[in-house]
Protein backbone atom coordinates (compact mmCIF):
# COMPACT_ATOMS: atom_id res chain seq x y z
CA UNK A 1 0.00 0.00 0.00
CA UNK A 2 1.30 3.85 -0.71
CA UNK A 3 1.13 6.80 1.04
CA UNK A 4 -1.92 8.00 -1.14
CA UNK A 5 -4.15 4.62 -1.66
CA UNK A 6 -6.60 3.08 1.16
CA UNK A 7 -6.61 -0.36 1.36
CA UNK A 8 -9.94 -2.02 0.31
CA UNK A 9 -11.00 -4.34 3.00
CA UNK A 10 -10.64 -7.64 1.98
CA UNK A 11 -13.98 -9.63 3.17
CA UNK A 12 -14.31 -12.58 5.18
CA UNK A 13 -18.27 -12.46 5.82
CA UNK A 14 -20.25 -14.97 3.48
CA UNK A 15 -23.65 -16.08 3.64
CA UNK A 16 -24.72 -12.89 5.68
CA UNK A 17 -22.78 -13.49 9.16
CA UNK A 18 -19.12 -12.79 9.96
CA UNK A 19 -16.68 -14.16 12.15
CA UNK A 20 -16.11 -12.18 15.44
CA UNK A 21 -12.50 -11.76 17.00
CA UNK A 22 -11.58 -14.47 19.14
CA UNK A 23 -9.68 -11.97 21.72
CA UNK A 24 -9.45 -14.58 24.63
CA UNK A 25 -10.53 -17.85 25.31
CA UNK A 26 -13.82 -18.42 26.87
CA UNK A 27 -13.01 -19.79 30.33
CA UNK A 28 -15.30 -22.84 31.35
CA UNK A 29 -18.36 -22.43 33.08
CA UNK A 30 -19.42 -23.52 36.50
CA UNK A 31 -21.87 -23.40 38.76
CA UNK A 32 -25.32 -22.03 38.17
CA UNK A 33 -23.96 -19.59 35.72
CA UNK A 34 -22.96 -22.82 33.37
CA UNK A 35 -26.51 -24.16 34.44
CA UNK A 36 -28.73 -21.98 32.80
CA UNK A 37 -29.81 -20.02 35.18
CA UNK A 38 -28.54 -17.05 33.76
CA UNK A 39 -29.75 -14.33 33.84
CA UNK A 40 -31.62 -13.86 36.99
CA UNK A 41 -30.99 -10.08 37.41
CA UNK A 42 -30.53 -6.88 35.02
CA UNK A 43 -27.46 -6.94 32.79
CA UNK A 44 -25.71 -3.89 32.16
CA UNK A 45 -24.57 -3.40 28.59
CA UNK A 46 -21.34 -0.40 28.51
CA UNK A 47 -21.74 2.05 25.29
CA UNK A 48 -18.32 3.78 24.89
CA UNK A 49 -19.44 6.22 22.99
CA UNK A 50 -22.15 9.33 23.57
CA UNK A 51 -25.52 8.88 23.45
CA UNK A 52 -26.90 9.16 19.48
CA UNK A 53 -24.39 7.52 17.33
CA UNK A 54 -24.55 4.40 15.14
CA UNK A 55 -22.79 2.64 18.39
CA UNK A 56 -25.66 3.90 21.29
CA UNK A 57 -28.67 3.70 18.52
CA UNK A 58 -27.99 -0.11 17.45
CA UNK A 59 -27.16 -1.02 20.86
CA UNK A 60 -30.10 0.48 22.03
CA UNK A 61 -31.80 -2.08 19.17
CA UNK A 62 -30.54 -4.87 20.55
CA UNK A 63 -30.53 -4.50 23.68
CA UNK A 64 -34.91 -4.45 23.46
CA UNK A 65 -34.51 -7.33 21.46
CA UNK A 66 -32.26 -9.20 24.54
CA UNK A 67 -34.59 -8.14 26.75
CA UNK A 68 -37.83 -10.17 25.06
CA UNK A 69 -35.91 -13.02 24.82
CA UNK A 70 -34.23 -13.21 28.28
CA UNK A 71 -36.82 -11.85 30.34
CA UNK A 72 -34.29 -9.27 32.20
CA UNK A 73 -33.53 -5.34 31.24
CA UNK A 74 -30.53 -4.92 29.64
CA UNK A 75 -29.53 -1.40 30.56
CA UNK A 76 -27.96 1.05 28.33
CA UNK A 77 -24.62 2.90 30.19
CA UNK A 78 -22.90 5.59 28.45
CA UNK A 79 -19.54 5.97 29.38
CA UNK A 80 -17.24 7.96 26.59
CA UNK A 81 -14.20 9.15 26.53
CA UNK A 82 -10.23 8.19 25.19
CA UNK A 83 -11.67 7.23 21.86
CA UNK A 84 -14.42 4.45 23.43
CA UNK A 85 -11.44 3.00 25.23
CA UNK A 86 -12.63 3.93 28.88
CA UNK A 87 -16.07 1.86 28.58
CA UNK A 88 -14.30 -1.54 27.09
CA UNK A 89 -11.64 -0.85 30.12
CA UNK A 90 -14.89 -1.18 32.53
CA UNK A 91 -15.94 -4.34 31.05
CA UNK A 92 -12.78 -5.48 30.63
CA UNK A 93 -12.10 -5.39 34.44
CA UNK A 94 -16.23 -6.49 35.20
CA UNK A 95 -17.21 -9.55 37.04
CA UNK A 96 -16.94 -12.43 34.44
CA UNK A 97 -20.59 -13.56 35.45
CA UNK A 98 -22.13 -12.61 32.32
CA UNK A 99 -23.97 -8.98 33.92
CA UNK A 100 -21.67 -6.92 32.28
CA UNK A 101 -21.56 -6.50 28.49
CA UNK A 102 -19.40 -3.69 25.95
CA UNK A 103 -20.56 -2.94 22.70
CA UNK A 104 -16.87 -2.93 20.97
CA UNK A 105 -16.15 -1.71 17.66
CA UNK A 106 -13.74 -1.53 15.09
CA UNK A 107 -11.82 0.77 17.33
CA UNK A 108 -11.03 -1.46 20.40
CA UNK A 109 -10.19 -4.48 18.12
CA UNK A 110 -7.95 -3.26 15.32
CA UNK A 111 -7.27 0.38 15.47
CA UNK A 112 -6.77 1.90 19.38
CA UNK A 113 -3.73 0.13 20.20
CA UNK A 114 -1.94 1.58 17.05
CA UNK A 115 -2.91 4.78 18.21
CA UNK A 116 -2.18 5.15 21.58
CA UNK A 117 0.81 5.08 23.32
CA UNK A 118 -0.41 2.75 26.00
CA UNK A 119 -3.86 1.06 26.43
CA UNK A 120 -5.89 0.18 29.80
CA UNK A 121 -6.51 -3.37 28.67
CA UNK A 122 -5.50 -5.91 25.84
CA UNK A 123 -8.07 -6.29 23.28
CA UNK A 124 -6.44 -9.89 22.21
CA UNK A 125 -6.41 -10.83 26.10
CA UNK A 126 -9.00 -9.21 28.39
CA UNK A 127 -11.92 -9.39 26.29
CA UNK A 128 -14.25 -12.01 24.36
CA UNK A 129 -16.21 -11.00 21.09
CA UNK A 130 -19.40 -12.90 21.43
CA UNK A 131 -20.53 -11.72 18.47
CA UNK A 132 -20.33 -9.61 15.50
CA UNK A 133 -23.23 -7.63 15.64
CA UNK A 134 -23.92 -4.61 12.44
CA UNK A 135 -21.58 -3.45 9.88
CA UNK A 136 -22.16 -0.01 8.23
CA UNK A 137 -20.44 2.06 6.01
CA UNK A 138 -19.09 5.81 6.04
CA UNK A 139 -20.81 8.57 4.43
CA UNK A 140 -19.53 11.70 2.73
CA UNK A 141 -21.50 14.19 4.35
CA UNK A 142 -21.57 18.15 4.03
CA UNK A 143 -24.41 20.90 5.18
CA UNK A 144 -26.41 21.60 2.60
CA UNK A 145 -26.73 25.53 3.70
CA UNK A 146 -22.49 26.34 3.34
CA UNK A 147 -21.16 23.81 1.25
CA UNK A 148 -22.69 24.05 -2.56
CA UNK A 149 -21.03 20.37 -4.21
CA UNK A 150 -23.79 17.54 -4.99
CA UNK A 151 -21.01 15.35 -6.18
CA UNK A 152 -17.25 14.03 -4.54
CA UNK A 153 -16.02 15.84 -7.61
CA UNK A 154 -17.68 19.57 -7.17
CA UNK A 155 -16.59 19.42 -3.32
CA UNK A 156 -13.13 18.87 -4.51
CA UNK A 157 -13.46 21.68 -7.20
CA UNK A 158 -15.07 23.81 -4.40
CA UNK A 159 -12.84 22.99 -1.55
CA UNK A 160 -9.55 24.22 -3.41
CA UNK A 161 -11.28 28.04 -3.80
CA UNK A 162 -10.83 28.28 -0.12
CA UNK A 163 -8.05 28.87 1.77
CA UNK A 164 -8.57 25.41 3.96
CA UNK A 165 -11.54 23.29 5.18
CA UNK A 166 -12.11 21.54 8.02
CA UNK A 167 -13.70 18.34 8.62
CA UNK A 168 -15.29 16.59 11.84
CA UNK A 169 -15.15 13.35 13.17
CA UNK A 170 -15.83 11.41 16.90
CA UNK A 171 -12.07 11.62 17.64
CA UNK A 172 -8.40 11.23 17.04
CA UNK A 173 -8.09 8.01 14.92
CA UNK A 174 -11.38 7.07 14.67
CA UNK A 175 -12.36 5.07 11.49
CA UNK A 176 -14.35 8.71 10.19
CA UNK A 177 -11.45 10.41 10.86
CA UNK A 178 -8.64 8.13 9.52
CA UNK A 179 -11.02 8.27 6.61
CA UNK A 180 -11.16 11.58 6.13
CA UNK A 181 -7.50 12.32 6.60
CA UNK A 182 -6.79 10.00 3.73
CA UNK A 183 -9.16 11.29 1.49
CA UNK A 184 -7.16 14.70 1.94
CA UNK A 185 -3.85 13.05 1.77
CA UNK A 186 -4.96 11.77 -1.25
CA UNK A 187 -6.41 14.70 -2.95
CA UNK A 188 -3.88 17.79 -2.08
CA UNK A 189 -6.22 18.94 -0.14
CA UNK A 190 -5.82 21.54 2.52
CA UNK A 191 -7.93 20.41 5.42
CA UNK A 192 -8.24 20.68 8.87
CA UNK A 193 -9.29 17.96 11.31
CA UNK A 194 -11.78 19.48 14.38
CA UNK A 195 -12.12 16.19 16.44
CA UNK A 196 -15.62 15.81 18.74
CA UNK A 197 -16.68 13.50 21.34
CA UNK A 198 -18.91 12.12 18.71
CA UNK A 199 -21.48 12.67 15.92
CA UNK A 200 -24.02 14.76 18.43
CA UNK A 201 -21.13 17.37 18.88
CA UNK A 202 -20.17 16.98 15.35
CA UNK A 203 -23.46 17.41 13.45
CA UNK A 204 -24.91 20.79 15.01
CA UNK A 205 -21.11 21.99 14.31
CA UNK A 206 -21.88 21.43 10.75
CA UNK A 207 -25.52 22.59 10.90
CA UNK A 208 -23.33 26.12 11.74
CA UNK A 209 -21.16 26.45 9.04
CA UNK A 210 -18.09 25.59 11.54
CA UNK A 211 -17.57 22.36 9.82
CA UNK A 212 -17.30 22.09 6.01
CA UNK A 213 -17.87 18.26 5.60
CA UNK A 214 -17.14 14.31 7.22
CA UNK A 215 -16.84 11.33 6.52
CA UNK A 216 -18.98 9.50 9.71
CA UNK A 217 -21.04 6.83 10.09
CA UNK A 218 -24.02 6.33 8.01
CA UNK A 219 -26.08 5.42 11.12
CA UNK A 220 -25.01 8.29 12.81
CA UNK A 221 -26.45 10.91 9.89
CA UNK A 222 -29.59 8.91 8.49
CA UNK A 223 -31.99 11.19 9.82
CA UNK A 224 -29.83 14.50 9.15
CA UNK A 225 -29.39 13.70 5.67
CA UNK A 226 -32.75 12.48 5.03
CA UNK A 227 -33.89 16.15 6.62
CA UNK A 228 -32.37 17.79 3.77
CA UNK A 229 -29.80 19.57 6.12
CA UNK A 230 -27.09 17.24 4.98
CA UNK A 231 -26.30 16.16 1.47
CA UNK A 232 -24.70 12.99 1.10
CA UNK A 233 -22.40 12.95 -1.93
CA UNK A 234 -20.68 9.16 -1.49
CA UNK A 235 -21.13 5.95 0.63
CA UNK A 236 -17.52 3.77 1.53
CA UNK A 237 -19.06 0.90 0.96
CA UNK A 238 -18.20 -1.85 -2.20
CA UNK A 239 -21.84 -1.50 -3.01
CA UNK A 240 -24.84 1.31 -2.90
CA UNK A 241 -26.47 0.98 0.40
CA UNK A 242 -29.68 -0.63 0.05
CA UNK A 243 -31.40 2.78 2.61
CA UNK A 244 -29.88 5.50 0.25
CA UNK A 245 -29.98 3.49 -3.62
CA UNK A 246 -29.10 7.05 -5.24
CA UNK A 247 -26.40 7.86 -3.11
CA UNK A 248 -22.85 6.62 -4.97
CA UNK A 249 -20.04 4.28 -3.81
CA UNK A 250 -16.81 6.34 -3.34
CA UNK A 251 -15.43 4.43 -6.28
CA UNK A 252 -18.27 5.75 -8.52
CA UNK A 253 -17.81 9.05 -7.20
CA UNK A 254 -13.72 9.23 -8.41
CA UNK A 255 -12.42 7.60 -5.72
CA UNK A 256 -11.45 3.53 -6.26
CA UNK A 257 -9.53 1.71 -3.18
CA UNK A 258 -11.66 3.59 -0.81
CA UNK A 259 -13.62 0.92 1.29
CA UNK A 260 -14.21 1.56 4.76
CA UNK A 261 -16.59 -0.75 6.61
CA UNK A 262 -17.05 0.05 10.53
CA UNK A 263 -18.10 -3.36 12.67
CA UNK A 264 -18.66 -4.26 16.44
CA UNK A 265 -18.91 -6.97 18.42
CA UNK A 266 -20.72 -7.47 21.90
CA UNK A 267 -18.04 -8.50 24.54
CA UNK A 268 -17.99 -9.80 27.62
CA UNK A 269 -14.96 -9.73 30.36
CA UNK A 270 -12.65 -12.72 29.51
CA UNK A 271 -13.06 -15.79 31.90
CA UNK A 272 -17.17 -15.45 31.77
CA UNK A 273 -18.60 -18.91 31.23
CA UNK A 274 -18.99 -20.31 27.84
CA UNK A 275 -22.23 -21.44 28.46
CA UNK A 276 -22.85 -17.93 28.69
CA UNK A 277 -21.19 -16.98 25.73
CA UNK A 278 -23.00 -19.12 23.51
CA UNK A 279 -26.42 -18.00 24.72
CA UNK A 280 -25.84 -14.50 23.76
CA UNK A 281 -24.42 -15.49 20.76
CA UNK A 282 -27.22 -17.44 20.04
CA UNK A 283 -29.78 -14.20 20.50
CA UNK A 284 -27.55 -12.23 18.29
CA UNK A 285 -28.14 -15.04 15.60
CA UNK A 286 -31.68 -14.73 16.25
CA UNK A 287 -32.58 -11.26 15.98
CA UNK A 288 -30.21 -11.50 12.96
CA UNK A 289 -32.52 -13.58 11.33
CA UNK A 290 -35.63 -11.58 12.40
CA UNK A 291 -36.90 -9.88 9.25
CA UNK A 292 -37.84 -6.73 11.25
CA UNK A 293 -35.21 -6.46 13.06
CA UNK A 294 -32.78 -6.77 9.79
CA UNK A 295 -35.67 -3.55 8.29
CA UNK A 296 -34.55 -1.80 11.12
CA UNK A 297 -31.09 -2.27 10.81
CA UNK A 298 -31.36 -1.64 7.34
CA UNK A 299 -33.15 1.95 7.68
CA UNK A 300 -31.03 3.12 10.29
CA UNK A 301 -28.14 2.87 7.98
CA UNK A 302 -26.48 -0.36 9.16
CA UNK A 303 -26.77 -4.36 8.52
CA UNK A 304 -27.59 -7.02 11.22
CA UNK A 305 -24.59 -9.61 11.79
CA UNK A 306 -24.23 -12.76 13.85
CA UNK A 307 -21.49 -14.96 14.20
CA UNK A 308 -20.04 -17.38 16.93
CA UNK A 309 -16.66 -16.34 18.65
CA UNK A 310 -15.09 -19.14 16.64
CA UNK A 311 -13.02 -18.86 13.64
CA UNK A 312 -13.24 -15.20 13.83
CA UNK A 313 -9.01 -14.79 14.75
CA UNK A 314 -8.48 -14.34 10.87
CA UNK A 315 -10.91 -11.64 10.90
CA UNK A 316 -9.54 -10.14 13.36
CA UNK A 317 -6.02 -10.37 12.68
CA UNK A 318 -6.62 -8.93 8.35
CA UNK A 319 -8.48 -6.02 10.25
CA UNK A 320 -5.83 -4.91 12.67
CA UNK A 321 -3.11 -5.55 9.74
CA UNK A 322 -5.08 -2.87 7.44
CA UNK A 323 -6.15 -0.76 10.20
CA UNK A 324 -2.18 -0.82 11.36
CA UNK A 325 -0.70 0.54 8.09
CA UNK A 326 -3.47 3.09 8.04
CA UNK A 327 -2.63 4.75 11.31
CA UNK A 328 0.75 4.39 9.95
CA UNK A 329 0.06 6.53 7.09
CA UNK A 330 -2.22 9.10 8.26
CA UNK A 331 0.42 10.08 11.55
CA UNK A 332 -2.26 10.18 13.86
CA UNK A 333 -1.26 9.72 17.68
CA UNK A 334 -3.56 10.16 20.51
CA UNK A 335 -2.53 10.31 24.92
Amino acid sequence: MTTHRLISRRRVLGGGAATAAVLAAPGPGQGALAQGTWPDRPIRVIIPYPGGGSTDVLSRFLAEQFKEKFGQPFVIENRPGAGGNIGIDAVAKSAPDGYTIGAATIGHFAINQFLYAKMPFDPERDIIAVSLTWELPNVFVVPSQYVPAKTIAEFLAWAKTQNQVTYGSPGVGTSPHLSAALFSTRNNLKAVHVPFRGAAQTIPAMLAGDVQFAIDNLTSYTSIIQSGQMRALAVTASERFPSFPDVPTMAEAGMPDFVVTSWAAFVVPAGTPRAIIDRLAAAQKEAAADPAMRQRFLTAGAKILSSTPEGAREFADKERAMWKEVVRISGAKAE
